[in-house]
């Protein structure tokens, strides 16, 4: 079959979905990637994509741009003339859909977070609460990435008990992210934040539960990695993160495009997020044997399991954060240990991504009425 990828930027796509991309390729399927094009179109051309630019904004919600979005969707799907369509990320998922009825093509949406628009409150809040009602109606398969914000849309009948799958997250390459042994040093404990620079993931929280912490334990180091975002509305610039370097209370890494070195010098991994979709973060560190300290919100909760895979606390709370990692501190090197090895035995039960593949395949033979493909399991699913 002919399977379309639709998505937000192609970055999406190499980071978070290449295994699917994998397996829908290795299964003999063709597969075009429909989404603005950046440095990693290559890099997928590569594994045998085929790359069909769209012209989108990713900010906001603006009547004229949106309808011209969905305009360019309606065009693209009749003349590539996909099998089947997969939606990701929130503006191709709903207009995505929306295109997709109006030219008759299966379309399979995953939600991967909801954004500021579904939790704002307000005109804007039932804005996309309508949009979202209509593009979902009627289809047959909706995936989710948590159990939060599946029970959202099912409490508000934006989709039904049939239609609703629950994903774990992207899936985790459990032998690339390998267990690894927590670093012998002489310094203090090391945590780790890796999000991109915004508000809205915590980064505000860190900083302060870190001046907190620091105060009992001044061996304790925190360390964020993540680029600046500027585009996004709750972005921190670079100039305020410098000078949070020159006042020590963190070490700021800049970028990579391999988390595995960071994660493996840390002690602890932290997200203080808002509300995540499955936060990829956690589920890397928790595969390599990490325990975790998160906020008690959608998303993260369903990947840390309180106490024993690592710790909760509240949102939007440098205090609890702090408090948070003061336990990890006290629980020392052997109970953060037995903390990210029950962590990753859980990713090894419920994330693999071996699960997200054939939930796909599935998914795929359910809409399109032609058979599944083989199964395979972890490794061969790459």
């Amino acid at each position: 079959m002919h399977v379309l990828i639709t998505v937000n930027a192609t970055w999406n796509v190499w980071n978070f979905r290449r295994p699917l991309v994998e397996a829908l390729i290795a299964d003999g399927h063709e597969v075009t990637v429909l989404a603005p094009r950046d440095e990693t179109a290559a890099q997928l051309e590569a594994l045998g994509c085929r790359i069909h630019p769209l012209e989108m904004s990713v900010k906001g919600m603006n009547p004229a741009r949106d309808a011209a979005l969905l305009w360019r969707l309606r065009r693209a799907f009749r003349v590539l003339r996909p099998d089947v369509v997969l939606g990701f990320t929130i503006k191709p998922n709903i207009y995505g859909a929306l295109a997709a009825k109006a030219v008759g093509v299966p379309f399979v949406p995953n939600v991967t977070g909801l954004g500021t628009a579904f939790l704002s409150g307000g005109a804007l809040e039932r804005v996309a609460v309508a949009l979202y009602r209509r593009a979902f109606h009627g289809l047959p398969v909706v995936f989710f990435q948590n159990a939060d914000d599946r029970a959202l849309f099912l409490g508000r009948g934006l989709v039904g008990v049939a239609q609703a799958r629950l994903l774990p997250g992207s899936g985790i390459d459990l032998g690339r992210f390998a267990p690894t042994p927590s670093p012998a040093t002489a310094e203090g404990p090391a945590f780790l934040m890796i999000a991109r620079l915004l508000r809205d993931k915590g980064v505000l929280e860190y900083v302060e539960a870190a001046h907190l912490v620091r105060r009992i334990h001044p061996e304790a180091r925190f360390r964020l990695l993540g680029a600046a975002d500027a585009a996004n509305r709750s972005a921190i610039g670079i100039e305020t993160v410098r000078g949070w370097e020159a006042e020590g209370v963190i070490d700021y890494l800049g970028t990579t495009d391999d988390v595995r070195p960071a994660i493996a010098e840390a002690h602890c991994v932290v997200l203080p997020s808002y509300r995540e979709g499955a936060p990829r973060t956690l589920i890397e560190a928790a595969a390599m044997a990490r325990p975790l300290v998160a906020t008690d919100v959608p998303g993260c909760r369903s990947v840390v399991a309180d106490g024993e895979t690592g710790l909760l606390c509240d949102v939007r709370s440098a205090e609890s954060l702090a408090e948070a990692c003061l336990r990890m501190i006290a629980l020392g090197p052997s109970g953060r240990a037995a903390m990210g090895m029950a962590g990753r035995r859980k990713m090894e039960r419920e994330y693999d991504q071996a699960i997200v593949v054939q939930a796909y395949r599935d998914a795929v033979a359910d809409v399109t009425g032609r058979g599944a493909g083989s199964e395979v399991n972890g490794e061969d699913a790459r």
